[in-house]
């Protein structure tokens, strides 16, 4: 049985969350979050909080036992991006790109 949980328009590029989703996939949770734990990058506290999200839902919903959980799937889709206005010289203007993600972490049984 899948249990999932989702975080949308997190302020972060999905290239940078894609680089830590990779690593924790397909292992047992508790090595997940370990892993996460010690990573010093924003993306590793955000996969880290859905990760935690995911687990109470299996706990709570689905009854399942939370030690034999594994890290399924993680799927990181790009949000909307914010447009915005950086000077350059000469008078001239280029766009920012503030990027976002939608991040979906995906748990299941052994």
């Amino acid at each position: 049985m899948d249990i999932m949980a989702k975080g949308k328009f997190l302020r972060i590029s999905p290239q940078k969350v894609r680089l830590i989703a990779d690593v924790v996939k397909g292992k047992p949770v508790e090595i997940g979050l370990n892993t996460l734990k010690f990573m010093p990058n924003k993306a590793a506290g955000l996969v880290g909080k859905i990760l935690k999200s995911a687990v109470a839902n299996a706990d709570q919903n689905a009854k399942l036992n939370v030690d034999s959980l594994f890290i399924k799937n993680i799927i990181v889709d790009g949000g909307p991006t914010m447009k915005r206005f950086g000077a350059r010289a000469r008078g001239r203007g280029t766009r920012i790109l503030k990027r976002s993600s939608h991040i979906t972490v995906v748990v299941a049984q052994r």
